[in-house]
């Protein structure tokens, strides 16, 4: 997945500006796919270059609110259904791999960390669940779910270290 296929992806239900699409990352994109302020915008220009969305409505100050084109749409659906590529990077798995080059105490410390972070992420989800329309109920659910596994894998981990004084490596 790519910046350019979220974005798309947004534009395809709905034009909008870049302030309009940060909002959306922010509230609804955030737990699969963060983006900055600035990588929006220069997504958006790419976007503009290729062909693939265009300026629908110049406001004013600057505001450009942009629309996906029927080459954006036709990006998108191959996207959608060309399936998961391989390679999906995770920086927890990574950071799992190496764990045990410190003390099993930070160890146990960075998966309770994990889990709180996980526990926290969860809470503000539920807390706006009612607001999720029906055509992003699989996406939020599959965030859910995700999270309460994360949140309960991590509280394994860390116990499972406690208990046997392992390190990660063993």
């Amino acid at each position: 997945m790519s910046l350019r296929h979220a974005v798309l992806g947004l534009l395809a239900r709905d034009p909008g500006s870049g302030y309009d699409l940060m909002k959306l990352f922010d509230t609804s994109l955030r737990t699969v796919w963060p983006a900055t302020r600035s990588q929006l915008y220069g997504e958006l220009s790419r976007l503009a270059d290729a062909g693939l969305v265009h300026v629908s409505a110049p406001g004013g100050r600057g505001r450009k609110e942009y629309s996906i084109t029927d080459a954006g749409r036709a990006e998108l659906h191959a996207w959608l259904l060309s399936g998961p590529s391989r390679g999906a990077r995770s920086e927890m798995l990574l950071r799992l791999c190496f764990l045990g080059q410190v003390e099993p105490s930070d160890a146990r410390a960075y998966l309770r960390h994990q889990a709180e972070l996980a526990a926290k992420e969860l809470a503000e989800l539920e807390a706006v669940e009612r607001l999720v329309p029906e055509r992003g109920r699989l996406a939020f659910e599959l965030g859910l779910r995700h999270l309460r596994v994360q949140q309960e894998w991590a509280a394994w981990a860390e116990g499972r270290l406690a208990e046997s004084g392992a390190t990660m490596t063993e």
